[in-house]
């Protein structure tokens, strides 16, 4: 099994490439040289930013404030700069999980390849496996919701993500928004 450790990095982001509608979705994590780009779904750079948020908050109510806990990313951690490059997929991420190392006021987090579930002669899942502060952890979950937010827009009455085409909306019983109905 590869475990691509990182502690901490010099830089851990999530990025997309392509347009709204057909994008591709990665965490990149980049240390002494090394780059590690593993693939993902927008749900999960989702999900991962919400449970990130939420573990800060936890660790931060816990200790009733004492803990080195910013509430917001701080402006000198952020990072809007794109994807390094090159761009070669390491893996594709199946489950992820989180934790926070309070000997160290580090979060972990682990995203775990992708396997066939299936296939008993498969080698081990790869890792990767990142160490960052909770303000590192801040500013990534803070591009990270931009990322997720700059995709297409909403259709106004059922949430669906709307094409450039239009889309079938549930709500107008199967017709085309923004056609009109003869």
């Amino acid at each position: 099994m590869p475990v691509f450790d990182y502690d901490p990095p010099e830089r851990f982001v999530a990025g997309a490439l392509g347009q709204p509608g057909a994008r591709a979705f990665f965490l990149q994590a980049r240390a002494e040289g090394r780059l590690t780009t593993v693939a993902l779904e927008k749900l999960q750079v989702a999900a991962l930013a919400g449970r990130l948020d939420e573990l800060l908050d936890e660790v931060l109510r816990r200790s009733g404030g004492t803990a080195h806990v910013p509430a917001l990313a701080p402006a000198e951690l952020s990072d809007d700069a794109p994807l390094d490059v090159p761009l070669a997929e390491d893996f594709r991420v199946g489950t992820m999980a989180l934790a926070w190392d309070p000997e160290t006021s580090q979060v972990v987090i682990e995203a775990q390849e992708m396997v066939d579930e299936e296939d008993l002669d498969a080698p081990e899942p790869a890792v990767l496996r990142v160490r960052i502060s909770a303000g590192a952890a801040r500013a990534f979950t803070a591009r990270a919701l931009r990322l997720v937010a700059a995709g297409r827009p909403p259709c106004p009455l059922c949430g669906q993500p709307l094409d450039a085409e239009g889309h079938i909306c549930v709500r107008l019983n199967g017709y085309r928004g923004g056609e009109a109905a003869s």
